[in-house]
């Protein structure tokens, strides 16, 4: 068994207690005595999408962004603001990207209806397709392109024939 000197075991452990130390800082969960506002607090940081990261709620977020966000929730709670009155803050600072259900409004038109717009577009084109190939009438083959499906369908048969006979 190899033995491991004691400055590289201190090194390690010492390296381990930055790493360790490092991740606290992300779990600055924030902690209320009234169940009412601490359901709110968890409700507002589930809502509310980190700017840094992606796609990741500030309550699950490690980044400091995050953190800071976190913060102002749990002091703007304790202050008695509202629910709409902090969203509407991190949106003053942040933009709408922090709302995971963005705000209908005009200027969020094209997010809302954009989706429907493209399957309904999606459905006129093919509708149109179909309606342009209805019309189209198929032609009877003439004798020289008969002959040659025959010839065609011939050999294909008989190399059928002679793989069943091989079975």
């Amino acid at each position: 068994m190899a033995v491991i000197p004691k400055a590289l075991m201190a090194l390690l452990a010492a390296a381990m207690l930055v790493l360790l130390a490092g991740t606290a800082g992300a779990d600055d969960l924030h902690h209320f005595d009234d169940p009412a506002l601490q359901a709110r607090y968890d409700d507002l940081t589930a809502s509310l999408r980190c700017p840094k990261c992606q796609n990741q709620a500030i309550g699950d977020s490690g980044s400091p962004i995050a953190g800071d966000m976190r913060a102002y929730v749990a002091r703007a709670l304790r202050r008695g603001d509202s629910d709409e009155a902090i969203r509407q803050a991190m949106v003053d600072r942040f933009g709408d990207y922090v709302l995971y259900r963005p705000r209908f409004e005009w200027r969020t038109l094209a997010l809302w209806a954009g989706p429907g717009v493209v399957v309904l577009l999606g459905m006129a084109g093919i509708g149109a397709l179909i309606r342009s190939r209805r019309g189209e009438r198929v032609e009877a083959l003439d004798d020289e392109e008969r002959q040659r499906l025959d010839t065609l369908l011939s050999r294909h048969q008989a190399s059928d024939d002679q793989t069943r006979s091989h079975q």
